[in-house]
């Protein structure tokens, strides 16, 4: 059957990518979530090999390719390690805010820069008092002639120790009705004064992931930095969720098919009762119940990425995929953590890191519980 989205282009680009992938970050994978963060330098590794951004345009340093070179990125970066989230977050996630609604000066400025590596870039919309509830941030910008004066914080932010350019979501009219309608995206740079890293989190998974606390003191950005309309922040974030969330599915359901490969092989080598573990009946259902699942997961999820591509809106059903495919997840690491018995207890069996990085897709990116509530809306409850 020919495949929804695929073609013998991305076949090749995988090909590539994944021989690229088993040279420069497996072999260290371990090192970096000892150390807690990834190097900048591999990032410039893949910007050299066209890793970053590969569907920006060429003239923005990108290859001009359409969505599914990007597919091919998340799902080998995934099957490394959860941890290599923040290279989708900037390639899918914040680079795509610049690129629909960026100006042609914001886009010649920093595009380039993003693809090579030598920009970073995150997203910075939750608060510590506000998560779910964006339209509830505090932090504000007050324009002062030709130049934003920022002030809040901002936390849980995937890439926040590394970050060279900040899309932040802020309050440009505090009193605006309803609340969202005075939310604005602004564009913050590493050294601009008054913006400073807090804490660099230290969280129960995706230990090499850079995940950090941002805090803005007077911090004041040019207005040519607005990215967009004054006021509209909150409708381009509500515009974007969309793919944000695809790519968290589509990286969960990469993460269950590794799982279920990688569990496939242990139970058949291991042996008890004078036989592999693969013989016992409780263990071949487990393992049926499973391929099951992912087979049914990754059907819903490959016509849904050829919607996407395609320019449809699938909200619904991205919102479905999102947090059953994440939820399949959780679930599937702690079934292959069971059939791995006490050695997937052990940090030296990747079951142990999965079964650790995989719960947090279902907070991030909006709750599974947002997406029921997304869902129910949809379906006119």
């Amino acid at each position: 059957m020919k495949h929804l989205y695929l073609t013998d282009d991305h076949a090749i680009f995988r090909q590539s990518l994944r021989k690229f992938l088993e040279k420069e970050a497996v072999p260290f994978y371990e090192q970096w979530e000892e150390d807690r963060i990834i190097p900048r330098s591999f990032w410039k590794k893949l910007g050299e090999q066209g890793f970053l951004a590969p569907d920006l345009p060429e003239k923005y340093g990108g290859s001009g390719v359409d969505w599914g070179f990007s597919v091919v990125v998340n799902e080998e970066l995934e099957r490394v390690g959860s941890s290599l989230i923040g290279v989708g977050l900037h390639n899918d996630i914040v680079v795509p805010y610049i690129s629909a609604y960026g100006t042609e000066a914001q886009k010649s400025r920093w595009l380039p820069k993003c693809t090579t590596g030598e920009c970073i870039t995150a997203i910075a919309m939750t608060e510590p008092g506000a998560g779910s509830d964006l339209a509830s941030i505090k932090t504000t910008a007050v324009l002062d002639g030709d130049h934003y004066v920022v002030n809040g914080q901002k936390t849980f932010i995937t890439n926040g120790i590394h970050a060279d350019l900040v899309i932040v979501a802020c309050k440009t009219d505090p009193n605006a009705v309803p609340k969202h309608k005075g939310i604005s995206l602004l564009a913050i740079e590493r050294d601009t004064p008054g913006f400073s890293r807090g804490r660099k989190l230290n969280k129960v998974g995706l230990h090499s992931q850079d995940t950090a606390e941002l805090i803005f003191e007077d911090c004041r950005v040019p207005k040519e930095n607005l990215i967009g309309v004054e006021g509209k922040g909150f409708t381009y974030l509500m515009e974007k969720l969309q793919q944000e969330r695809l790519v968290v599915a589509i990286c969960a359901q990469a993460a269950s098919e590794d799982m279920l490969q990688e569990t496939i092989e242990y139970v058949k080598s291991r042996e008890a009762f004078g036989k592999s573990i693969s013989k016992f009946q409780n263990t071949q259902f487990k393992i049926a119940e499973m391929a099951t699942e992912i087979k049914m997961g990754r059907a819903f999820l490959d016509q849904l990425i050829a919607k996407h591509i395609a320019g449809e809106q699938v909200v619904t059903e991205v919102s479905m995929a999102k947090w059953k495919l994440t939820e399949m997840a959780r679930n599937i690491s702690t079934v292959c953590m069971q059939l791995h018995g006490g050695y997937g207890y052990m940090e030296e069996y990747k079951i142990a890191r999965r079964y650790r990085d995989i719960p947090v897709a279902s907070i991030y990116a909006g709750t599974n519980e947002i997406m029921k509530t997304i869902i129910a809306k949809n379906l006119g409850l």
